[in-house]
């Protein structure tokens, strides 16, 4: 399986990039990890909905443009379907099952997505109806990805 996490700027807290890079290690003995980053757009305080919108409009190109044809499109939403991480699982071997093998899993920036990113996205995800930093939210992607993957080789994994 060919996994592929976009995400928009850049993990600059050193904790933050050394505990995802011990998620991408683990990850790599059940698939093949790509993480594609894509510049975050600045966002001037009290911007308007205008710019906001416009803000999400280019990073959502940017984002879409690392994502193949053909791969399944899993975006982090708040507005998506909350999953335990044993239903995380059970949707990624659901996947599998059905010969998807190229997954991409986006994660939008600070304002989170454009429209254009919310309709090609195959699943929408939420984590939560809590708002977090995008940086992150990357951690805790990789994180629950990793434990999916012991979920469904059927290792022990702790609660």
């Amino acid at each position: 399986m060919k996994l592929r996490l976009i995400a928009a700027g850049k993990i600059k807290e050193r904790s933050l990039r050394d505990a995802a890079a011990e998620y991408v290690k683990r990850l790599s003995s059940f698939c093949t990890l790509e993480i594609a980053e894509v510049p975050d757009e600045k966002t001037p305080e009290h911007a308007p909905e205008a710019i906001e919108r416009k803000i999400k409009e280019i990073e959502g190109k940017r984002l879409l443009a690392k994502v193949p044809g053909k791969s399944f499109l899993i975006v982090l939403a708040i507005e998506g379907r909350a999953l335990s991480s044993e239903e995380l699982a059970g949707k990624l071997s659901e996947l599998m099952l059905r010969g998807q093998s190229d997954i991409s899993i986006l994660i939008g920036g600070s304002l989170g997505v454009s429209e254009e990113v919310l309709q090609r996205a195959d699943f929408l995800l939420s984590f939560s109806r809590m708002t977090f930093p995008h940086q992150l939210m990357r951690l805790i992607a990789l994180e629950q990805l990793y434990r999916s993957f012991k979920i469904n080789a059927g290792e022990p994994y702790h609660k």
